[in-house]
């Protein structure tokens, strides 16, 4: 399974064509998902499986062969993950309101397509939660963060945190007076629209 972030042309046809061309090399779209929407193109999430033995260079030129086409951001996708875990996650947060903040934390590597999320205290870094894969210290450098009371993307240099490499990040306050630290390895750039809908989930954690 693989996600595509390809940015396309916004005309009729132009989603039907990249789906086209995807299928010439035997690729199965699960769901697609549009990220984000400009003047003249889109950016649109492919969620794709394809047969064992296809090279995802394959993959990329047949996208790549439509005009105006462009594979921002190619990566694997972990099987189970859905491009719907928006609503999961609100059902779980109305479900358990005192739990918000942690479920939301909890369930951010999935519905944000990231590596690892941190629930912290702004007032010292402080981590009150996090999952397997942030950083196993007591607090984060707010230093690197800030401002962790306004919603926000920033790039993180290697070695912001000693032995860390350079990391993309997004951060959101919660309700609370706490806040919520997204990380991606690698890519892709948070956009706006992601760092809108952190704003809005971590607004409905309270």
């Amino acid at each position: 399974m693989f996600l595509l972030r390809v940015a396309l042309p916004d005309r009729p046809g132009s989603l039907g064509a990249v789906a086209t061309a995807m299928g010439t090399v035997g690729a199965d779209i699960q769901a697609v998902e549009i990220v984000e929407k400009y003047d003249s193109y889109a950016v649109d999430d492919f969620m794709v499986e394809v047969p064992y033995g296809t090279l995802p260079d394959a993959l990329i030129t047949a996208c790549t062969s439509i005009g105006g086409v462009e594979v921002l951001w190619f990566s694997h996708y972990p099987v189970g993950w859905g491009l719907q875990a928006d609503v999961a996650v609100l059902d779980d947060m109305t479900a358990d309101p005192e739990q918000a903040e942690r479920i939301l934390t909890e369930a951010a590597p999935a519905v944000f397509r990231i590596n690892w999320a941190a629930h912290v205290d702004p007032a010292d870094g402080r981590v009150i939660t996090r999952t397997a894969m942030a950083p196993e210290v007591s607090h984060l450098p707010l230093d690197a963060l800030q401002p962790l009371n306004e919603p926000h993307s920033v790039e993180l240099p290697d070695g912001w945190l000693a032995g860390w490499p350079e990391l993309l990040v997004a951060v959101a306050p919660f309700k609370q007076g706490t806040s919520l630290v997204l990380a991606r390895a690698g890519g892709p750039p948070f956009i706006k629209s992601e760092v809108a809908r952190l704003r809005h989930l971590a607004a409905l954690a309270n």
